[in-house]
């Protein structure tokens, strides 16, 4: 089998997951930093393992762990090893932990957010138009940021004033360009801050889910201190940089795509079918690291041998020809059936889908029906990506708005 490697600086995605497709359904990559493990790449075997008990999360199956082959400087250890929480444990303690965070983020629970989060995309348009006439606006940091930033936030009860902290840290967390010697601190300083905002919730409880895992812990049901802290980077991290991807990827692609834009503001094709065609052919989330089999898994004609860690290369899977046909390299607001699994499949669905989809579904129309002139400051084809294996994420979007 032959090993590919992935490249730190992502400067082709589409083209490396064309790549990965090609070599199988199960894929041998060396990821940044010379760490070797498989990729599962086709949309049917990543159904199959992502609901196979043999797959599991506890690092400590991991061979090349095991063996103390895996450097605690390695940029991506804090995606790897990220702590005990629902996104690192399986059955009884996943269900534990996931609990408390799949009541709050509901279908139904999430909907009542709405308002909240109309208000909050009426602002940021509000900054939008207030900007100087004719020149150029960064649309991902004055737009796609701040609003998924603050909506998790608020769900989790962080403060406004630790958001510069959290960006600067986490461009550094998923980062593969972080300098090894700097990884430790970083790792250091993330576990501060969420231990410093865990303890202002201890201390002054409010309506949030923090507060929420605090209170579950006192009342019997056993998270840690660890599981808690663990808990709330998890949600932070995953439910804002989601969305932003989402919402930034769906501009470049109606950009690109202008008969089909013409169809969404004419009101002939739905903004769920942006939505959706944007998480599968564009996917806000590249790979997610990391699982690990408790013995030899076949996958088509090749296996996963015990103790070999696997990533989900959904980068791949939404181009997946034997999943969407012939077509499937293509953007098409009217497809259906999109049975994508861009959110996850199994047990570790991701519990933020519903929210997610909620914010791109009132930040999207509410941008182009403020400014339905909008336009790329640059051809799309130098728009740049940044150095994040798992993140498919843009440095920024440079837009005239009209």
């Amino acid at each position: 089998m032959t090993r590919i490697a992935l490249d730190p600086f992502v400067t082709d995605l589409h083209g490396e997951s064309a790549r990965l497709r090609a070599a199988g359904p199960l894929a041998e990559v060396e990821l940044p930093g010379g760490v070797h493990c498989y990729a599962v790449t086709h949309h049917a075997e990543a159904r199959q393992l992502l609901t196979d008990s043999r797959i599991v999360k506890d690092i400590n199956v991991w061979g090349a762990w095991q063996r103390g082959e895996i450097p605690m400087d390695w940029p991506l250890i804090g995606l790897a090893n990220p702590g005990r929480s629902m996104l690192t444990v399986d059955g009884a303690d996943h269900r534990r932990l996931r609990t408390l965070v799949a009541q709050a983020l509901t279908v139904k629970r999430v909907e009542r957010l709405r308002a909240g989060i109309e208000a909050l995309t009426t602002a940021s348009l509000d900054r939008l138009a207030a900007l100087p006439r004719g020149e150029q606006v960064d649309l991902k940091a004055e737009f796609a940021y701040p609003l998924p930033m603050n909506v998790v936030s608020e769900l989790m009860g962080v403060d406004g004033a630790d958001h510069p902290r959290l960006k600067e840290l986490f461009e550094k967390f998923f980062s593969t360009q972080t300098p090894p010697e700097e990884v430790p601190q970083m790792m250091a300083d993330l576990g501060a801050l969420f231990t410093k905002i865990v303890d202002s919730k201890r201390e002054n409880p409010g309506d949030d889910l923090t507060s929420a895992l605090i209170a579950a812990s006192e009342d019997g049901d056993r998270l840690t201190d660890e599981e808690i802290v663990n808990t709330l980077q998890l949600i932070i991290a995953a439910g804002h940089e989601t969305t932003i991807s989402l919402i930034v990827n769906a501009v470049v692609a109606l950009q690109t795509h202008p008969e089909q834009r013409k169809q969404v503001l004419g009101g002939e094709v739905p903004w769920e079918n942006v939505i959706e065609e944007t998480l599968r052919w564009n996917t806000p989330t590249s790979h997610v690291l990391i699982r690990f089999a408790t013995e030899d898994v076949e996958v088509g004609d090749k296996v996963l041998p015990k103790g070999e860690a696997l990533i989900v290369s959904f980068g791949a899977l939404g181009r997946d020809e034997a999943q969407y046909g012939p077509t499937a390299g293509e953007f098409d607001v009217t497809r259906s059936p999109n049975r994508h699994i861009a959110f996850g499949h199994g047990p570790h669905v991701c519990p933020g889908a519903a929210l997610s989809r909620l914010e791109a579904g009132v930040a999207l129309p509410a941008l182009y029906e403020r400014f339905p002139e909008l336009e790329l400051a640059v051809p799309a084809s130098e728009l740049r990506n940044k150095p994040v294996v798992t993140q498919n994420d843009l440095y920024d979007l440079p837009v005239e708005l009209g």
